[in-house]
């Protein structure tokens, strides 16, 4: 009873495990052996007791919110607020997140004294770990009491402690929850006051590691230092610690300064990890330890630096080539060799260019002939980058007198693999070199996939049963049908019921908001006289999802009015989003016969739903129509307006381009407000995959309002990928808006990249692809845009044209490359010239003619950079094209 812990009391979990331990620490043996046996059954009690005190606290905690509730909507009823809208302000507001907290831990604070109970009375070293350690303990997440639990085992025997220490040790995990509730801090600090040797076990390791380090005072040091090396996890629990770290915190700063293992220690454990193996973020930590060891080379040390170049992470290389080219060092040819041969297969240009300049050095350094450098020189004819190539060929060119007859076959074999033209370089020195033929069409593009257009069927009839408001989630036709329905069949119509209080919301945003106030006006309630007003203002949301809210607007105001049409003029009839132009005059004929006046925005959707193709006999029959909606779509047939769009893009990098529309006014305000105004990222509802039913005959005009959505989504272009596929089977024109959609989602990486490439091929089967233009947009995007890549925009190029589109390839790459290349006064890049050279691979591949003008002005740059010459390359295929179909 005495050291039964105060479980659920308002004192804190260590003053209630610090006085268990007192009482604990006061118990006759008698009394310990009593208490650990009934331990475990008070488990249950304990945790009831401690959960009735954390429920009794919530309960006062909501009587104190609902009080707080009461006196708030009190107060504003009394300034003359109704009591709806004051409760809505009062859960609109912050006043009430605050009354229900009650601190979760005190539900927990039974297992913090019950840990302490079970250390100190428990008999055997497996039972105490085993209950400090209890699943149900542990899966609360409570902190270990470890200054409570290092007194009551302090008072045992010391091999007792130690077997305990080692027991804990064995069971961490390496988890972080772990090393958050104090398991491993408890373990290591067992470990450090009984002196136990610390067991073989790597989540030791990275316990200790995970912690701040005290190496100069800690007797773990000498034993888990060399461990450091070989336990798996380190590297990544230490990733990111930094020598300039604030004092204490830094591991490398106290291994370098502090530590009781000598540095040639340090040195050699670096090097034995880099041999293990790991990614570059795991040996990160131990590449900044070297480096900051400084060590002295050691000639004995080369044969394992020799071995990291070949495949370790590029960090690891580079270190290891500062070692080999270190002084002191002195490699032999055949070591040169590897070490060349090693670094020109790298994937880093850094490395391969590192790779030449070795073998130039050794060049220099080697006093007799170069025989042990020519397998080096071989597998420098072998790299993929037609630079290297050309800079080994120079080389062998400059040392073919230091070569003897064997080494000099041996490059005149491997010069085989070489174009023509540099191996023609060699023949002064080696003789005739004898190239391998190409085979005369090694480009083989594969079949343009084949994709099903949407279905073009007839849209169901408008719904006669009204189960409720418009559902977003519904198919994407479901808002006409559900609009059409409440006009044409009125016993349909029921109040929603429900508790929405539209009268508590301002603008109404949603289509839901307006399909139930369409509901409850048709039963007559009184929110039919408040939907005034409740139209947002056109700026405040996107102008599609506006669009489709004026056309609620405009059904109920005609339903309050007494002028609700029988049927609406711009439901669909295809599910292309079409209108047949037959139809619709059949129906505007019916409301001629029976005297109904066209509600202005049903007219203008059901405009910009009529294909662009329309029979001569159905114009000749609309021209013959005499209401003044009749006398508008007659207009419309003879004389359909084309706006003028443009992507204005700014002169500062990071800065998004600006879609414009411009279109002088038709007079039908529906359509002006998506034909004359600039679109931009506002408000959208979750119906935007719906927007292309709006406008199925002018692609170009949807794309130019899908282009503020390219950017301020987390997913990235990528997310309007579906949006951006169905333009590709829609009418009207493409321009610069299409070209841009389709263009920047060759940048997408990742688990999008395969989808984001499909667009591109369904507008190459489609004919829907502005090619010039799409890649003059794309060179755009790669000169102003980071999130676009040149190494990713290349890569996705390459796989299209394999998969048949290599003719359209090139006229993008035809658009990219004026608009991307370097002009003068501006940096060439490494990505300028593979964007080159992938160009002239195109190029070849589609037998393209016509000199690009800025091709041909880097070509005839002086200098031999790798920029110019694949412009050489690509302007002398080009040319020579242009030449022989001159011919």
């Amino acid at each position: 009873a005495r050291a039964r812990p105060q479980c659920g009391s308002s004192r804190s979990h260590s003053n209630d495990a610090a006085a268990t331990a007192d009482v604990v620490l006061r118990l006759g043996a008698e009394e310990r052996r009593e208490i650990a046996g009934r331990l475990r059954a008070y488990i249950g009690e304990a945790r009831e007791a401690a959960h009735a005190r954390f429920d009794e606290a919530q309960q006062r905690a909501r009587e104190a919110e609902e009080q707080a509730r009461r006196e708030f909507v009190s107060e504003h009823v009394d300034r003359g607020v109704t009591e709806e809208v004051a409760q809505g302000w009062w859960w609109e507001s912050a006043y009430h997140h605050h009354q229900q907290y009650v601190d979760w831990s005190l539900r927990n604070v039974w297992i913090a004294p019950l840990r302490v109970v079970g250390a100190g009375t428990l008999g055997g070293t497996a039972a105490v770990a085993d209950w400090l350690l209890r699943r149900d303990f542990a899966e609360w997440g409570e902190t270990m009491p470890i200054e409570p639990l290092l007194r009551v085992v302090a008072a045992r025997p010391a091999e007792w402690q130690a077997d305990l220490a080692t027991r804990l040790a064995a069971r961490l995990r390496g988890t972080r929850a772990q090393l958050d509730n104090g398991a491993a801090g408890l373990a290591l600090e067992l470990l450090r006051r009984t002196g136990a040797e610390p067991p073989a076990h790597e989540p030791l390791v990275v316990a200790w590691a995970s912690m701040e380090p005290r190496l100069a005072t800690d007797p773990l040091a000498p034993h888990l230092i060399p461990r450091l090396f070989e336990a798996e996890g380190v590297g990544r629990a230490l990733r990111d610690d930094r020598a300039d770290a604030p004092a204490g915190r830094s591991w490398l700063r106290a291994l370098a300064t502090a530590s009781p293992v000598g540095h040639e220690q340090l040195v050699a454990g670096c090097l034995s990890r880099f041999l293990r193996g790991g990614t570059a973020a795991d040996l990160r930590f131990f590449v900044r330890l070297h480096d900051l060891l400084d060590p002295a080379p050691g000639q004995e040390q080369v044969r394992d630096y020799l071995r990291l170049l070949p495949a370790a992470p590029g960090p690891v290389a580079e270190l290891a080539l500062r070692m080999l080219r270190g002084p002191g060092v002195t490699l032999s040819g055949e070591e040169v060799g590897e070490a060349v041969t090693a670094l020109l297969f790298r994937p880093e240009s850094k490395l391969v260019r590192a790779g030449l300049t070795l073998l130039d050095r050794a060049a220099r350094d080697t006093a007799g002939d170069l025989d042990d450098l020519a397998p080096a020189l071989a597998s420098a004819f072998l790299c993929e980058s037609y630079e290297v190539r050309e800079r080994a060929v120079r080389w062998a060119v400059k040392h073919a007198r230091r070569l003897s007859a064997v080494g000099a076959e041996t490059v005149r074999e491997a010069a085989a693999v070489l174009p023509p033209d540099l191996a023609a370089h060699l023949t002064p020195g080696y003789g005739a070199v004898e190239t391998e033929a190409a085979p005369d069409d090694a480009f083989e593009p594969g079949e343009l996939p084949v994709f099903d257009a949407p279905g073009r069927h007839p849209v169901r009839p408008a719904m006669e049963t009204l189960t409720g408001t418009f559902n977003r989630l519904d198919h994407e036709f479901a808002f006409d049908r559900w609009l059409d329905g409440f006009v044409r069949h009125p016993h349909a119509r029921r109040s929603p019921g429900g508790v929405t209080d539209l009268r508590l919301v301002g603008e109404w945003l949603q289509l839901e908001q307006w399909t139930e106030a369409l509901l409850r006006a048709a039963a007559g309630e009184a929110v039919a006289l408040t939907a005034e007003g409740r139209l947002p203002g056109p700026g405040q949301v996107a102008p599609l999802h506006f669009a489709l809210l004026r056309r609620c607007a405009e059904v109920h105001a005609a339903l309050v009015e007494g002028a609700l049409p029988p049927y609406l003029l711009a439901t669909p009839t295809c599910t292309s989003g079409h209108l047949d132009p037959a139809e619709l005059v059949a129906r505007l004929e019916g409301y001629e016969r029976e005297g109904v006046r066209a509600l202005p925005d049903d007219l203008g959707q059901a405009l910009l739903r009529l294909p662009r193709a329309v029979d001569p006999g159905v114009v000749a029959r609309a021209g013959r129509l005499t209401s003044e909606a009749g006398v508008t779509l007659a207009r419309w047939l003879a004389d359909r307006p084309e706006p003028f769009t443009s992507v204005e893009w700014p002169a500062k990098p990071g800065e998004r381009p600006r879609p414009l529309v411009r279109h002088e006014p038709t007079g039908i305000a529906f359509v002006d407000a998506l034909f004359c105004e600039s679109p931009s990222r506002r408000w959208v509802s979750y119906y935007q995959s719906a927007w292309w039913l709006v406008l199925p005959s002018d692609r170009e005009v949807l794309a130019m309002h899908l282009v503020p959505y390219l950017y301020g989504d987390w997913r990235g272009p990528g997310s309007l990928q579906p949006e951006i596929s169905r333009l590709c089977h829609q009418e009207g024109p493409a321009g610069e808006g299409m070209a841009l959609l389709l263009g920047i989602l060759l940048g997408e990486e990742g688990w999008a990249a395969e989808r984001c490439r499909e667009p591109l091929l369904r507008a190459v089967a489609t004919g829907s692809l502005p090619a010039v233009e799409c890649g003059s947009q794309l060179g755009r995007c790669l000169r102003l845009l980071d999130r676009v890549r040149p190494t990713v925009v290349v890569r996705a190029l390459d796989e299209c044209a394999r998969r048949g589109a290599h003719r359209e390839v090139w006229q993008i790459m035809s658009g990219l490359l004026p608009v991307y290349l370097p002009g003068p006064g501006e940096r060439a890049t490494t990505a300028h010239t593979r964007t080159l050279e992938f160009a002239a691979e195109v190029a070849g591949w589609a037998g393209a003619r016509g000199v690009i003008p800025e091709v041909a002005d880097l070509a005839a740059r002086t200098g031999s950079s790798g920029l110019v010459r694949a412009a050489r390359r690509l302007h002398g295929q080009l040319a020579q094209e242009d030449a022989d179909s001159s011919r």
